[in-house]
C-alpha cells in the first residue's frame, strides 16, 4: 500500500476538507477492519467513499464483488490505477454521491443483500445511516468507520446523553457493536479526533414490529427534536399536530410518564406510543 501522502503528491491532488477526506494510511488497520467485517466469498460489498483504496483492495480479495462509490471525480482515476497495480479486477468504481444513489437498486443488481463498508465523513454520517435503515431490505449489515462521537450516539442506550434519534431507529431494526478504535494519526491528513469502527446488523425479523414504521420514525424525530422538553410538550409542539391533552392521554395509555424526556425511553416505549397514535388517527 503506497502512502496517501505519496499518492496525492504524485497526482497533484489535495484532500478536500469539505468532503471529510482523511485517508487511512495503515494497511494493518485496513486489513483488520475487513477481517472484522466477516466478508465471505459470496458477498457483494458496497463501499462508500473508497478514497485511495485502502479498504477496497483487502475487501476485494475476499468478496465476490465490490461496488465502490465516490463523489470526488479527482481521485477516481487514481483509485483505478491503484486497483490495476494491485491486480484487482472485481471492483466496479462509480463516481456518484451516495446521498443521491439508489441503494435498493444496487442491491437488486447484486442479487443478494449487500455488505456496506465505508469511512464516513461526520457531516453525512447521520444521513447515510438513515438511508441504510430505509434500504435494509437490500443491506445485510454495515461496517462503518465513524468519528468517535457519532459511534457513541448510534450505540447508546436509554438514559445516556448521547442516546437520540439514530439510537432508537437502529435499536428498532438492528443490533450495533463497536468493532475497533482507529487513532487519528493513522490517517492522512490526520483528523482532529479518533474514529470508531461500528458494525450494524440489520434484523431479518423485528423483535418489536410496528404497525406504521414511517409514523414511528416521525414520532422519534419529534420526540428528540426538542429533547430538553417533556414528551408531552415535545410531541404537542411538533409536526404531528397533536394537542397537549391528546398527547398526555396517549402517553399514559402507552405506559409513558408524560413528564419523561425522550432520552429515557427504550425502543419498546416508542413502538407502543406510535401504535397508540396510529389508532387515534
Amino acid at each position: 500500500m503506497t502512502s496517501p501522502r505519496t499518492l496525492l503528491t504524485a497526482w497533484n491532488i489535495q484532500a478536500k476538507k469539505q468532503l471529510g477526506q482523511n485517508f487511512l494510511s495503515d494497511p494493518n488497520v485496513a486489513r483488520a477492519i475487513v477481517n472484522r467485517a466477516g466478508i465471505a466469498d459470496r458477498d457483494v460489498v458496497l463501499e462508500i467513499g473508497p478514497g485511495l483504496g485502502a479498504i477496497t483492495v483487502p475487501a476485494a480479495s475476499v468478496a465476490r464483488r465490490v461496488i465502490a462509490v465516490d463523489k470526488d471525480g479527482r481521485i477516481i482515476d487514481l483509485l483505478r490505477a491503484e486497483l490495476l497495480a494491485a491486480g484487482v479486477n472485481n471492483v466496479d468504481v462509480r463516481e456518484a454521491d451516495i446521498l443521491k444513489t439508489d441503494i435498493d437498486a444496487i442491491g437488486r443488481e447484486a442479487g443478494c443483500p449487500l455488505v456496506v463498508m465505508g469511512n464516513l465523513p461526520y457531516n453525512i454520517s447521520s444521513q447515510v445511516i438513515v438511508r441504510l435503515i430505509h434500504a435494509r431490505a437490500h443491506v445485510r449489515r454495515a461496517v462503518l468507520m465513524l468519528q468517535k462521537e457519532m459511534a457513541q450516539r448510534i450505540c447508546a442506550g436509554p438514559g445516556s446523553k448521547t442516546y437520540g434519534r439514530l439510537s432508537v431507529m437502529l435499536g428498532y431494526c438492528a443490533q450495533t457493536e463497536t468493532l475497533m478504535q482507529v487513532r487519528a494519526p493513522q490517517f492522512f491528513p490526520a483528523p482532529k479526533v479518533d474514529s470508531t469502527v461500528v458494525g450494524i446488523h440489520f434484523s431479518d425479523r423485528l423483535p418489536l414490529p410496528d404497525d406504521d414504521e414511517a409514523l414511528l420514525f416521525q414520532v422519534v424525530k419529534a420526540a428528540f427534536g426538542k429533547r430538553r422538553k417533556t414528551m408531552r410538550n415535545a410531541l404537542s409542539q411538533s409536526d404531528l399536530k397533536l394537542d397537549p391533552a391528546t398527547c398526555e392521554q396517549m402517553l399514559i395509555q402507552s405506559g409513558i410518564d408524560p413528564m419523561q424526556r425522550a432520552e429515557h425511553l427504550p425502543v419498546a416505549a416508542f413502538v407502543r406510543l406510535c401504535n397508540q397514535i396510529a389508532i387515534h388517527r
